[in-house]
């Protein structure tokens, strides 16, 4: 390779990581955390279920219930689904196809249902601390599309960084891997440390890079100028082709009554599936002489990686069609293995843990690649403002970044402390005490431009704020860690000891951490009197 050639790929794969980082920072970070988004929800309603029992609901019961809150459903097509492993399902109605229909039933229904209160909900009144975590890691939280397209090209580019970086490095990625030197000086030790670790989460890495960027923005185009390019804005035709959806029969105007019940015809839908898990359940043209129910299972994970299984009957419950949980199309079977990956939902909580490690792995790599360009910078030969400057960007980016892990441990806290379980918008006390103090943290980190003083009284604070988690959970609702382990309420369980086993680990470095780090900011800026009284007081 020309020396040209070298540095201009060094050079685009450092400036395409700086331009990225913030904002690839914050994906790993609550993408890491939102491996246990189930568990979370779980944890924050006090709704534990068993792994591997989604949809098990008394469907007769929940059609009886829809029947009664809104009116006649009689030409109307229900959809029962349960996308997470919760309590609830999610239940959209279509508008009925009889023309002689109420305005009432002419209106679309969407709604949560819990299957064992059969309370309802909307989308934001049943909005979670999890479901918040899992949208922040893909910044949904920045109106459409321009959240999703950033976090989409965010990943696009942090490929493209990976790629170059592992060219770059390819001579040495072997030899540099097993060199690490803690005691020279600072640039080195954020070499080494960027090497090694970059390496060791290559693959995970490059997973991620490759399923993020074509889940965000494979999604987002097919939902926008794909749409009406490609399917001419018939959005049925294009889920049905992408979701491997059966033509809807046509509306016959005849009405029959339906006196089968949807709990049988789902058993004997399971029982010619090899240990299956149900993951949808559709009524088409409900009371009407086309009529059909649909019954939709996929494999579980143990036994196959992916599959869509479907029962048809029709009207009177004879069984039309039906295949096997494991059989599936190349469009769903793509979209699936990206969204396995990419959410680690296959191997139980062992592969959560691998996952979670090495996406806090990534952020350290993220975090030690700008601390490395602030190094490199940081020159006699170098003007005394771009000198500043560049310290100016590194106090930032590791203050916004440091920052988040006590803003998040306060928000579980405060969550289980102050959250009205009864709220109507709870979204909005989540957005308000997390970005509030986020910003608050971040501001005041930046402001003393010392990466030692951030980087030290975020793992304090954000370790004892850890440790109060599990204290305030088991104080408010009576589920502390041993009793949750004893019941086997593992979801509630797993919350609390992640945090127990996190706080734990990062006291354990802020306790190894020296009182002085070695570096040019250090020793030619040290913080004033006035900076530590205003770094400890802050927090």
């Amino acid at each position: 390779m020309s020396n040209r050639i070298y540095n201009v790929l060094f050079h685009t794969h450092t400036v395409s990581g700086l331009v990225i980082s913030v904002a690839l920072y914050v994906i790993f970070f609550a993408g890491s955390i939102s491996f246990f988004r189930d568990d979370i929800i779980a944890w924050e309603r006090n709704q534990p279920i068993k792994a591997q029992t989604q949809m098990k609901a008394d469907f007769d019961r929940i059609l009886d219930t829809l029947a009664m809150r809104y009116g006649d459903l009689r030409g109307r097509t229900i959809n029962i689904r349960q996308p997470h492993q919760e309590r609830n399902v999610a239940v959209t109605i279509e508008p009925s196809q009889d023309t002689s229909a109420t305005e009432s039933a002419k209106r679309s229904v969407y709604t949560y249902l819990d299957t064992k209160t059969y309370e309802e909900g909307t989308y934001y009144s049943t909005y979670t601390l999890g479901e918040f975590i899992y949208r922040l890691h893909f910044f949904a939280q920045i109106p459409y599309p321009y959240g999703y397209l950033l976090s989409g090209f965010v990943a696009f580019f942090f490929l493209f960084a990976i790629v170059t970086g592992l060219i770059v490095h390819w001579k040495k990625i072997v030899s540099n891997f097993y060199l690490f030197r803690p005691w020279a000086k600072l640039k080195t030790v954020w070499t080494d440390a960027h090497t090694a670790l970059g390496f060791i989460g290559l693959p995970f890495q490059f997973i991620f890079s490759v399923t993020g960027a074509v889940l965000i923005i494979g999604t987002t185009i097919m939902l926008g100028p794909a749409s009406s390019l490609i399917y001419n804005n018939d959005r049925d035709l294009m889920y049905r082709e992408l979701l491997d959806q059966p033509l809807p029969p046509a509306f016959a105007n005849r009405s029959v009554d339906f006196d089968q019940s949807l709990n049988e015809l789902v058993k004997r839908a399971q029982s010619s599936w090899n240990d299956a898990v149900l993951s949808r359940l559709c009524i088409q043209n409900y009371g009407d002489e086309s009529m059909k129910i649909l019954v939709e299972a996929r494999p579980q994970s143990r036994g196959a990686l992916l599959g869509q299984g479907r029962a048809t009957f029709d009207k009177s419950g004879v069984l039309i069609d039906q295949t096997s949980e494991e059989s599936i199309n190349y469009i769903v079977g793509v979209d699936q293995m990206m969204r396995r990956l990419h959410f680690g939902d296959f191997g139980g909580y062992s592969l959560k843990i691998i996952y979670f490690v090495f996406g806090i792995i990534t952020c350290f790599v993220i975090l030690s690649g700008v601390l490395l360009w602030v190094e490199a910078r940081d020159r006699r030969s170098t003007e005394p403002w771009k000198r500043n400057a560049n310290q100016w960007v590194a106090s930032i980016f590791v203050a916004i970044s440091l920052s988040m892990y006590p803003s998040m441990a306060l928000l579980f806290s405060m969550v289980r402390l102050v959250h009205d379980a009864g709220d109507l918008a709870p979204h909005v006390f989540i957005y308000s005490m997390f970005f509030t103090s986020w910003l608050i943290l971040s501001i005041g980190f930046a402001i003393c431009r010392n990466n030692y003083l951030t980087s030290k009284y975020c793992l304090l604070l954000g370790s004892i704020l850890g440790f109060a988690i599990p204290v305030v959970n088991g104080v408010v609702t009576g589920n502390w860690m041993w009793y949750t382990y004893n019941v086997q309420q593992l979801q509630i369980f797993v919350v609390d000891a992640f945090w127990f086993v996190t706080s734990l680990i990062s006291l354990l470095v802020f306790l190894r951490l020296k009182t002085r780090l070695p570096g040019p900011l250090l020793e030619k800026e040290a913080p004033s009197e006035a900076c530590e009284l205003v770094g400890a007081s802050t927090f």
